[in-house]
């Protein structure tokens, strides 16, 4: 394993420094566009009462005035894209990537850094919208809860409890979701990372256990941010592949 790491390592030292912020850049606006593309046009993505696409969850119904060329999904898709994009770990990635903001850590891409030190104000104008990420984390969770149920749903595909491809999809897809969500800088700081001393307030020594694990799984962020990430576009594509009858939701109990 040790070797295996090794050879990983100095393969990506290898590649240019460009690589990772262009990819970034190409992973993004592939999913923004294609979650644009399901709000507006996509029909509802639900196959045979029992797989409903994490795009739609929690379902919303369409009220009259709605546009029949909107999706009901643009009342709710607002809030894990709000989420996402507020991340502090995607707005490392975007910025690098989209804004080149610095786009690696090189010299050689130090060197194309827009800005300095000395005139640095933070995130300003657009940006400062940044500053209610908690916000949006106390929405998705909200979300989060509704795929559990979703995800309970799909191991109860004729009534009675069956275990299919879909159903482990969504329940990948949504342990997934859970640990990007859990792992979330804001969760560890309202759990107890705003406390500077834990004896002096009620259930500390908890707060402080639950503040440690929550940091060993903070460490990992970046991968749930990405995982969780594919596994919502994984799903959401099952599902419309099944809508479609390219193919049916094999049963395997």
């Amino acid at each position: 394993m040790a070797d295996t790491i090794a050879k990983v390592n100095d393969y990506k030292g290898k590649l240019p420094w460009w690589v990772a912020p262009i990819t970034i850049t190409v992973v993004l606006t592939a999913f923004g566009l294609y979650s644009f593309f399901i709000v507006l046009f996509g029909p509802t993505g639900e196959y045979g009462g029992y797989l409903l696409s994490p795009f739609y969850s929690p379902p919303v119904g369409a009220p009259d005035w709605l546009p029949v060329w909107l999706s009901p999904a643009a009342f709710i898709l607002w809030i894990p894209l709000g989420f996402r994009a507020t991340c502090y770990y995607y707005r490392k990635a975007y910025y690098r990537a989209f804004f080149w903001d610095p786009p690696a850590c090189s010299s050689r891409a130090q060197q194309r850094e827009p800005r300095s030190p000395e005139n640095y104000r933070g995130e300003r104008n657009l940006f400062v919208l940044n500053n209610i990420h908690r916000y949006f984390f106390y929405g998705s969770m909200v979300v989060v809860a509704f795929l559990w149920i979703e995800t309970v749903r799909a191991f109860f595909p004729d009534g009675g409890f069956g275990i299919t491809v879909g159903g482990l999809i969504f329940l990948v897809n949504v342990v997934l979701l859970s640990m990007y969500s859990l792992s979330c800088h804001s969760f560890r700081h309202l759990v107890g990372g705003r406390l500077d001393c834990y004896s002096c307030v009620t259930g500390g020594k908890a707060r402080l256990r639950a503040y440690s694990q929550l940091s060993v799984l903070n460490r990992q962020h970046a991968l749930w941010a990405w995982l969780s990430l594919f596994s919502v576009l994984f799903a959401d594509i099952y599902v419309r592949l099944l809508m479609a009858g390219v193919f049916t939701d094999f049963r395997l109990v």
